[in-house]
């Protein structure tokens, strides 16, 4: 088999392991199910490639020892699911039915949503199980094993994952190597393709002085940026519109929409008084400097239930979680541990992270014993920058901060902002105006006029505080516009006597 000829007689060892153990995943399935009871599901992507070549080795392998078959095997019975949709690149559809017809594939071609089309498919044929491309890292191979039953409310199978331990860099070494074709979008800049709504090529693979003209996708020197040319839509969080009902109509949709974020410092040192955080307010500072709300700063002990119900608190509320404090080898770093268990995963080895460490720790970083090469499984991605000796971290909607000072966070900070701009990380939006007045009137006298011009100007935060038990009142304005700012301030002296409020720098 040609297949197995190619990997065999490679010198990629790491590629013979994943080619070994993804054969015996698919041989075990074929012992346990008859070949009536399997199917395949293809979409035409690099995974789903990978995947129906190791079903067509795994499939000779599984039969050579009962057909004594020494070359290629001609026939491949394993009946193949097709989803075809409307918002499919026609590239897809042309690579998927030429490849059909290449291999003789037995295709069945579903027009129904996934869910759907697969209780029509199960309900007429006598599938038990189905083979998936999933990788780690996929949003949909959270809590998932090579063999894991179908979720709940969803028609029962049981889900086969060959390639689920599979990184970028594997899927690319098996094309390559294997020599076998693959849809062209790939060689157009494309590293992870969905619709035709939401997938456009991977700027990082932009060839320079061309805008339009990009690098193959086995290129990308960083397979944890695969999704980097999926499409985020600017949108307004969870129907929460910045507030326009003072004759702002004007702003565009980019000026009035609110992203909100929380912050998460993990520290006994900090509950004890022992060190004081500066690492919150510097963030909070830098969220609003691109025009984000920050919702909440708070900061929980070195335990993982602690950190897991706040990162479960904060990450369906927020549309984003900074945490910081609690990551590195000791005992008491247990950040990343409560966030696999407020997402209901496991921590799993990470071999693109340990190879990061290896280059700072050396020879103590070997294997499962590095502790902190375990990852979230299943929603983790590296954000890499070239100023950092070793990447963030970012499960879903948490970016994990591994700064200890300002310095290390203004620095990391920095390169957030430029991952930003090429792969759309965080949305940038303008940048929130402050002002400050300050008056020796008391809280009793600016109170009730306080109010008033809150009920005036709902579209900007006002608020009050002292720097010290009996000193000035200060009168704080921040919102999206400057005009508006400054007719909040205007407003505010026309409520009393003239000099009552004085500007501060």
């Amino acid at each position: 088999m040609e297949i197995d000829k190619a990997i065999t007689g490679c010198d990629d060892q790491r590629l013979q392991t994943k080619y070994n153990n993804a054969t015996y995943v698919i041989q075990r399935a074929l012992s346990l199910y008859s070949i009536e009871e399997v199917a395949f599901s293809f979409n035409g992507g690099k995974d789903s490639t990978v995947l129906l070549h190791l079903l067509r080795a795994g499939y000779f392998l599984h039969k050579r020892g009962q057909i004594n078959a020494n070359g290629d095997l001609k026939d491949f019975p394993i009946r193949t699911i097709y989803f075809e949709s409307p918002c499919t690149f026609s590239e897809i559809n042309s690579f998927t039915y030429d490849t059909a017809a290449t291999y003789d594939l037995q295709i069945d071609t579903i027009r129904l949503d996934f869910k759907s089309g697969l209780e029509a498919f199960l309900k007429e044929n006598p599938i038990r199980a189905i083979f998936l491309g999933v990788r780690i890292g996929d949003p949909t191979a959270v809590g998932q094993e090579q063999f894991s039953p179908s979720s709940p409310g969803w028609p029962p199978f049981m889900r086969v994952n060959p390639i689920l331990d599979w990184s970028y860099r594997d899927v690319w070494a098996f094309l390559l190597t294997c020599k076998v074709k693959y849809c062209s979008l790939y060689d157009q800049g494309y590293t992870s393709i969905g619709s035709i709504y939401d997938t456009v090529p991977n700027s990082l693979l932009s060839i320079s002085n061309s805008s339009n003209t990009f690098k193959p996708a086995y290129l990308l020197a960083d397979g944890r940026l695969e999704r980097a040319g999926r499409v985020k839509k600017l949108s307004v969080t969870s129907g929460k519109p910045h507030a326009d009902n003072n004759g702002l109509t004007s702003l565009d949709l980019h000026k009035n929409s609110m992203f909100t974020a929380s912050i998460i410092a993990v520290g006994d040192e900090i509950l004890f008084g022992t060190v004081e955080d500066q690492l919150g307010p510097y963030l909070c500072r830098k969220l609003h400097s691109i025009g984000w709300s920050v919702l909440q700063l708070s900061v929980v002990h070195n335990n993982v239930d602690s950190v897991a119900e706040e990162v479960e608190r904060q990450k369906s509320t927020c549309d984003m979680v900074f945490i910081y404090g609690g990551v590195g080898p000791l005992h008491s770093d247990v950040t990343l541990a409560g966030i696999a268990k407020a997402f209901g995963v496991r921590l799993a080895p990470d071999e693109e992270f340990e190879e990061y460490l290896r280059h700072i720790i050396g020879d103590q970083c070997i294997g499962d014993r590095n502790e902190m090469a375990q990852l979230p499984e299943g929603i983790t991605e590296l954000l890499h920058h070239d100023k950092l000796s070793v990447p963030l971290i970012m499960c879903q909607n948490i970016i994990i901060l591994n700064a200890t000072n300002v310095l290390e966070l203004e620095k990391q900070w920095e390169c957030l902002i430029e991952l930003t701009k090429s792969s759309d990380l965080l949305t940038l939006l303008e940048p929130y105006v402050s002002k400050q007045v300050t008056t020796n009137l008391s809280d009793v006298e600016i109170a009730q006029p306080l109010s008033k011009l809150c009920l005036e100007f709902p579209d900007l935060y006002i608020g009050c505080y002292r720097k010290t038990r009996y000193g000035s009142v200060i009168v704080s304005f921040k919102g999206k516009d400057q005009a508006r700012v400054e007719s909040a301030i205007k407003a505010l002296h026309q409520k009393f006597e003239p000099g009552a409020f004085t500007a501060m720098n």
